[in-house]
């Protein structure tokens, strides 16, 4: 994989160590309040239960799926202190067989779900029992999704005035000066002053840890002797601090496209690793367009796509699509198609109107937001920032951020600076940190679980994966060869989808590591219609 590869050569320069950060205490020390804490919390959601009813009008979800709310401590060693509702969405089973035998398919209780980020919300997660892909399991399982503790409707947490995320057109300096860098390293300090003032002492509280902790409340809530989990992005990381805190109450886990979950990773290299996998990503992207010049007419190699790119860029700096696209808004349309190759057509479309003179399919995919649209990304990135942070040490210098970064981007130009801007608020953090915990379970402390990864990811870089792999004893790993789509779980893969199936529906797994052929890319259709979302929810990960 290039991406490890391009790490290594890096070498020391990825490896700078972090500058010392304020912490909480090492697991052991606060780590047994917090257990006795959510020991109390779950007995407590155990015995009231979850009344589901109609979910909060502002979620726009269909009629079919039900909310409700659980109970849960903001600061676990307090279990008797301030309290927060977490909103939980379900679709009942259907135990009706997709083959149409006629039989009845018995129910294996709940499977929840988290979609990742930090910062998403899974409360959607139960539509997908509508998708052929889905239905075996959908038949067998009550499907449940939940918004995390600061993502609305869950004590939604913001650091900013939704008005003031609005981002104006703005450059994207691969090779920014340092009068930008001391501009956005303002801002970044600004941002991170609000999240404190507009969070108070309650900031603190918000992290991976806490998050594992309610998961293990919103268990007991439903009902559920052992946890069937299902985590994607973000969500595998979170479902590893589960197993590692929690191992006799897991049932079956399932980690799709994997955050490296060692402690010296988290999350400052594991973020340097995703700027460089990004690279080979718009690599991939660029080649599969300039194997379609002849429908897009941005050049028949990568380096004439990337001078087509480019050439877009220069005129979005000098006048911004609609007075919304600028440079910034571009890049981070791209970004996007590094995620989920099913935007490739329609990117690369939009990319080829502006260059004839078209500029609105590059407006409707990257121009403003809708006022609630903004809202709401305003929470995700607040949730996002905080549980980062939060999380583990950063350094706090910013010239350790510009030099381990300046000699990436010199490999990695596409989206180094870009990460950067979205992370540095945590130099300036004013909450205390935590310790990552060092996730290792050994044989028979845990079930056997399974590992979904695509080979070529950008987001969760493969190397979280074959980390992950070693870590839990009895896991197996089903890679997509050749692929890089983020979330791979219920998508066009029927050879993913089969090891998925086997696997929450018998408890299946292969002998050992598998591997799937890669699924087919995108068909090259220009379109003007609405770009189709992804069927994976998960959303943008450190």
């Amino acid at each position: 994989m290039r991406a490890a590869a391009l790490y290594s050569a890096a070498g020391s320069l990825l490896l700078t160590t972090l500058a010392a950060a304020p912490a909480q205490g090492t697991p052991g020390e606060s780590g047994a309040a917090e257990a006795r804490g959510t020991a109390v919390a779950a007995e407590r959601a155990a015995a009231a239960g979850i009344r589901f009813g109609r979910c909060p009008e502002a979620e726009d979800l269909p009629g079919s799926i039900r909310c409700g709310t659980v109970t849960v401590p903001l600061d676990y060693a307090h279990p008797d202190g301030k309290h927060i509702r977490l909103t939980v969405s379900r679709v009942r089973a259907t135990h009706e067989d997709p083959d149409d035998s006629g039989r009845k398919v018995p129910g294996q209780g709940a499977l929840v779900y988290n979609p990742g980020g930090p910062g998403a919300s899974g409360l959607p997660f139960p539509l997908v029992g509508m998708v052929p892909e889905w239905k075996r399991i959908a038949a067998a399982y009550d499907l449940v999704g939940y918004a995390p503790r600061g993502v609305a409707p869950s004590a939604p947490l913001s650091c900013q005035d939704p008005g003031d995320h609005v981002e104006e057109p703005r450059p994207a300096p691969t090779q920014p000066s340092d009068a930008y860098k001391k501009r956005r390293a303002a801002e970044a300090e600004a941002y991170a002053r609000g999240c404190a003032e507009r969070a108070g002492e309650a900031l603190r509280h918000y992290h991976s840890l806490n998050n594992a902790r309610d998961l293990e409340v919103v268990r007991a809530a439903l009902g559920e002797k052992r946890l069937t989990f299902m985590g994607a992005s973000y969500g595998t990381y979170l479902g590893a601090l589960y197993a590692e805190l929690f191992p006799a109450h897991v049932r079956r886990m399932v980690f799709d496209s994997v955050v490296n979950p060692d402690p010296e990773q988290v999350w400052y290299r594991n973020n340097l690793d995703q700027s460089a996998a990004f690279e080979d990503r718009w690599s991939d992207f660029k080649r599969w367009i300039a194997g379609h010049d002849a429908v897009y007419g941005l050049g028949d190699t990568p380096k004439a796509v990337q001078r087509s790119y480019e050439e877009a860029s220069a005129r979005l700096a000098a006048e911004p699509a609609g007075g919304t696209v600028g440079p910034a808004q571009l890049q981070r349309a791209f970004l996007r198609a590094g995620y989920y190759d099913d935007y490739w057509p329609h990117r690369a479309e939009a990319l080829s109107a502006y260059l004839k003179g078209d500029p609105q399919p590059l407006i409707d995919q990257a121009g403003t937001r809708t006022d609630e649209e903004t809202v709401r990304a305003e929470n995700s990135s607040a949730v996002y920032t905080a549980v980062e942070c939060n999380d583990a040490p950063w350094p706090t210098d910013f010239e350790v951020w510009d030099r381990d970064n300046t000699r990436l981007a010199h490999r990695a130009p596409f989206e180094t600076w870009d990460n950067v801007w979205t992370n540095l608020p945590c130099a300036y953090w004013q909450a205390p940190r935590q310790h990552p915990l060092d996730v290792r379970t050994g044989p028979g402390e845990l079930p056997p679980t399974l590992i979904l990864a695509a080979e070529r990811d950008a987001a969760t870089p493969y190397g979280g994966a074959l980390e992950l792999r070693g870590r839990l004893s009895g896991s197996v790993l089903v890679t997509e060869r050749g692929a890089g789509t983020h979330g791979v779980a219920g998508g066009p893969n029927a050879c993913v989808n089969g090891h998925l199936e086997a696997y929450l529906l018998d408890g299946g797994l292969p002998a050992r590591d598998a591997s799937c052929a890669p699924r087919r890319e995108p068909e090259p259709r220009p379109t003007t219609g609405p770009v189709p979302q992804p069927k994976q929810a998960a959303a943008p990960t450190a």
